[in-house]
């Protein structure tokens, strides 16, 4: 059972796997047309850099030894769930996901990458995009946490330089966000 504060927040990890030369994985939910990073709940008594990793075999099919972290949001990310998503007959009712977001490095072969080793697979597809691509292609009420999830572990992913650019599609409101 996955962790549901007193405030209605779920307990997650958001996963950001690179390539090491500027691209980010992001997958495909099964039979769904949406985009999305590897994320997964936090089990009670369960760290989050153990459910970071149970989330990286389950959904991706990766093991410890196929990635390198490099780093973690200092602090949970939220956002709130849509009303029309909020299942308030479930108990204890979630209104949103507090997430730390992990950021790692690709060291195995990216043909590893799978989705078949779980009962249930999230996934069935992915691809790997630019660095501010998936803030673009994830659903529309995740993506100011993209934006501070991206924008805190940038200098992490690209030491020395620096994220990438925003691209001419970033909206404007963001700007003073990151």
């Amino acid at each position: 059972m996955d962790f549901i504060d007193e405030e209605g927040f779920r307990a997650n990890v958001g996963i950001i796997l690179t390539d090491g030369g500027g691209q980010v994985l992001i997958a495909g939910r099964r039979g769904r047309t949406g985009w999305q990073f590897p994320q997964g709940g936090v089990r009670h008594e369960e760290s989050v850099e153990a459910a970071m990793y149970r989330e990286l075999g389950e959904e991706i099919g990766l093991v410890p030894e196929d990635v390198e972290l490099i780093g973690v949001t200092r602090d949970w990310l939220r956002y709130r769930l849509p009303e029309k998503y909020v299942h308030r007959q479930r108990l204890p009712v979630c209104i949103g996901q507090k997430q730390r977001w992990f950021l790692l490095n690709l060291k195995a072969d990216p043909a590893k990458v799978r989705f078949d080793l779980s009962t249930q697979p999230e996934f069935d597809r992915h691809k790997w995009v630019d660095y501010w691509r998936p803030v673009k292609e994830v659903i529309y009420f995740k993506r100011r946490v993209y934006v501070a999830a991206l924008t805190e572990l940038g200098p992490l992913a690209f030491p020395g330089s620096g994220p990438p650019p925003q691209p001419a599609w970033w909206p404007r409101r963001w700007q003073s966000e990151s």
